[in-house]
């Protein structure tokens, strides 16, 4: 007989054999088993855990909630709930303000009962917390909306601590009103002994007026300091009830920070001007305590230069050592000879606002000013300055490669500076920040790239 040969032979099997086969269903059944008990312990979404409750029916258990564990589903439940507490409290400290400003102040000044000074006395900076907290209530309630119309139930998407640093140019305002609190009520009571108008008044409107709900004006005047205390704690709910993986846990804790920085300023100060009372103390670690004393140094810088505060920009603060020589020759000689003295340094930037009612949330517009404010280290509780801002509008910053720990700065016909960090790469960081605002500032310094040296040809090896 004929072999024939293999590529003649049809086969009419699967090729693979009996045995082959059987494995292959045996390993198919078991992968839909381990889908079907992955399905039925599915991890949950938020923390990876795998302890879900075997629900199915959707009657009695949403989609969106099955995907989530018991612990899961109870602190959502507790984030919710501190989100809409911070927002609703908000919105009733606001009416707080309103009743101050439309049930006492307004009345009072129409019926002449207290002159403009004395009515800035008692109610101090009022209307700027008012405005405050009508653009910071605002955009909460957006928030809210937004995301009850995607279908978040649960307010997952809402980030309390991302809007609240869009709006911490209000902790000042707090720490101006707080600041007069002491002096404002000394003056009220003072002028409710002498003037029996302003007695009858607010006894009648404590008494007849159901809007101040049976509260004088004092308990009123009390309620900024009521809430700028009260931020930490709503913050710290938030934080509990957000899980570490939530975009929004790192503002919250750097919102929360920032707010008892500000709170342990506020009382520092008060101690300083002689009141007795504070507001909540809160423990003080050695980071809330730096940020305290740039808290005071931002301060001295504003009133110095005298912008304002929402136009302000802190580029960079730090400590930095500083040293003026007495001629220019310092690249030659190398800055071993010269002698330096630690400052405390901050690079302000002035930015125009892009329309009247903008905020810091708002884009910044262009660069209008820049300015390096001297500070020197913290003498007798108080800052002072080494000398006035000097403007990078008019200095010129260069550096040298056989001096590459310093970096001078020139102001136009008047000092020299060299600066330095005791860390070489910081060091850098800061010429690179007041060279590159030295440079946007001034027509004639874009022409010559800022060099010092009006010759020197474009091609220059400067770092």
């Amino acid at each position: 007989a004929t072999r024939t040969k293999s590529v003649d032979v049809e086969r009419a099997d699967s090729g693979i054999g009996q045995m082959p086969a059987r494995k292959w269903r045996n390993r198919a059944s078991e992968t839909l088993s381990s889908l079907q008990a992955w399905e039925a312990h599915r991890p949950c979404t938020d923390c990876g855990e795998r302890d879900l409750p075997v629900e199915t029916d959707v009657q009695n258990c949403n989609q969106r909630r099955a995907d989530l564990c018991e612990k899961c589903r109870k602190r959502r439940t507790e984030r919710k709930e501190s989100v809409l507490e911070f927002v609703n409290t908000e919105a009733s400290y606001g009416e707080d303000l309103r009743i101050i400003k439309e049930e006492f102040y307004l009345p009072m000044q129409a019926a002449g009962l207290l002159s403009q000074e004395q009515l800035l006395g008692i109610f101090s900076n009022i209307q700027e917390l008012i405005d405050l907290n009508e653009n910071f209530l605002e955009v909460l309630q957006e928030e809210i909306d937004q995301a009850f119309d995607q279908g978040d139930e649960d307010l997952m998407t809402v980030c309390i601590g991302e809007i609240f640093l869009e709006f911490v140019n209000m902790l000042p305002a707090f720490q101006t009103y707080c600041l007069q609190q002491s002096s404002s009520v000394n003056m009220l009571n003072a002028l409710e002994k002498e003037k029996e108008l302003l007695r009858i008044f607010l006894n009648v409107s404590q008494n007849d007026n159901t809007a101040l709900r049976r509260m004088n004006l004092r308990s009123f005047l009390m309620a900024p300091l009521q809430r700028v205390t009260k931020y930490p704690l709503l913050l710290s709910r938030i934080i509990k009830a957000t899980t570490e993986y939530h975009p929004d846990h790192g503002s919250l804790r750097e919102a929360k920070s920032r707010i008892e920085s500000h709170l342990e300023h506020i009382n520092m100060k008060t101690k300083q001007e002689g009141n007795t009372w504070t507001l909540r103390s809160f423990r003080q670690d050695s980071k809330k305590k730096r940020e305290v004393i740039n808290i005071e140094m931002r301060e001295t810088a504003l009133k110095t230069v005298g912008w304002l505060r929402e136009e302000t920009r802190f580029v960079m603060e730090g400590s930095l050592q500083l040293a003026q020589p007495p001629d220019g020759q310092w690249v030659k000689k190398g800055s071993k000879t010269l002698k330096f003295q630690n400052m405390q340094v901050l690079l302000l930037v002035n930015m125009k606002r892009v329309s009247e009612s903008s905020l810091e949330s708002a884009e910044p517009g262009p660069v209008k000013d820049a300015v390096l404010v001297l500070i020197r280290d913290k003498n007798n509780g108080k800052f002072h300055l080494l000398r006035e801002p000097l403007r990078l509008s008019n200095c010129i910053v260069s550096t040298d490669p056989d001096c590459d720990d310093t970096f001078e700065l020139i102001e136009i016909r008047r000092e020299a500076f060299v600066f330095r960090d005791s860390d070489r790469a910081r060091t850098h960081h800061w010429f690179r920040q007041i060279r590159r605002y030295s440079r946007e500032l001034g027509s004639w310094k874009k022409r010559r790239n800022a060099l010092p040296n009006i010759m020197i040809s474009t091609p220059h090896t400067r770092p």
